[in-house]
């Protein structure tokens, strides 16, 4: 059955701040993305010791040694894979671990990389066993032994690679195995970013798409993108659009104010998928606790969703934590469920 207009302006706006790209998303996104790292914003616990280490490999003319970056969608781990490459003057050849379906996908793909070439394999903790056995010798050697045909006719083939340096980002470091771990000389962990970091990308974002924007809608907008340049990006664009319908063109506070609204984003950066994660846990589960399976049948929602796009927000902001029997709400968050009567409707 065809969902009507209302159902289909809702699903919309629940995407907002999800973290599936669109092909337009993935296009702006790489506009916006910077190109040096003296130009990313935010994330100096990483940016500093890898900007060290980028120097030393320039000046011993050697492959960067491989790299983990892990954290939330949306942080910035694929622009920094982006941006040591081309600090490094090489080619990325970016992948994702359910992509790479079999062994031989991998030899495809590593065989064809140049000295010192980047191999970005995001979402890592994903790829299957056989397929990580074989990246343990690439990534320690630079060698992979293929096995050929089965029985008294297998014969093993070996390939030299070129030096390169693997790239790996995960959401999830907990389901990384330890061998695949271990091989890493260097683990970032990404965290959320304050509303003054946001407030400045958001304006750098501004002026590379032309857009006006005061000071006040853009703190307005920071405080609303959960911590995460990509929903501030995201934001961002859905407020130019209103106010190119609605207004001037230009984005005042009480434009951006109007428009995050309308997209159901709350003054605590929450839409309504998050909201509905609260309000499940409080009515259904009785403030919990209660397990991550049985929040996401009662919202016919994703696990993975909720783990890695919904939940780490929540947790950040004190509105959810974490037990030995499940997740359960925060006095804060029940606090934020009792003021929501002050909220237009359409945000609930």
């Amino acid at each position: 059955m065809e969902k009507d207009g209302r159902e289909k302006f809702v699903d919309e706006v629940e995407k907002v701040v999800r973290e599936d790209e669109t092909d337009d998303d993935v296009i702006l996104n790489l506009s916006l993305r910077p190109k040096r790292l003296k130009d990313f914003i935010g994330q100096a616990a990483v940016v500093e010791p890898m900007e060290i280490a980028l120097q030393a490999s320039l000046q011993r003319n050697e492959p960067l040694e491989h790299l983990l970056f892990s954290g939330p969608p949306g942080l910035g781990k694929t622009s920094l894979a982006h941006i040591i490459a081309s600090e490094k003057g090489r080619k990325v050849t970016a992948t994702s671990g359910p992509a790479i379906d079999r062994a031989g996908d991998l030899i495809g793909i590593l065989t064809n990389l140049s000295e010192g070439d980047i191999l970005f394999i995001d979402e890592i903790h994903r790829l299957s066993k056989v397929v990580e056995e074989f990246i343990y010798p690439a990534m320690e050697n630079f060698q992979i032994d293929f096995l050929v045909d089965k029985g008294p006719y297998a014969k093993t083939v070996k390939f030299n690679l070129k030096r390169f340096t693997l790239i790996g980002a995960t959401t999830r470091s907990g389901l990384l195995s330890a061998p695949l771990r271990d091989r890493f000389g260097m683990f970032f962990h990404l965290e959320f970013y304050s509303a003054e970091e946001l407030t400045r990308i958001i304006k750098c974002s501004a002026k590379l798409l032309d857009i006006f924007i005061d000071d006040e809608a853009a703190r307005e907008l920071a405080a609303r993108s959960r911590g995460t340049p990509r929903i501030a990006n995201r934001l961002l664009r859905r407020v130019r659009d209103w106010a190119e319908v609605k207004s001037d063109g230009k984005i005042t506070a009480e434009t951006a104010v109007s428009a995050l609204t309308t997209h159901g984003i709350d003054s605590e950066g929450l839409d309504r998928i998050s909201r509905k994660v609260l309000e499940v846990i409080f009515t259904t589960y009785k403030k919990g606790p209660v397990g991550i399976e049985a929040i996401a049948a009662s919202l016919n929602e994703e696990i993975d969703t909720i783990q890695d796009v919904i939940e780490p927000y929540l947790l950040k902001i004190g509105f959810l934590r974490r037990t030995s029997r499940g997740r359960e709400l925060t006095d804060k968050a029940c606090d934020y469920l009792g003021k929501k009567s002050i909220y237009p409707k359409n945000l609930f």
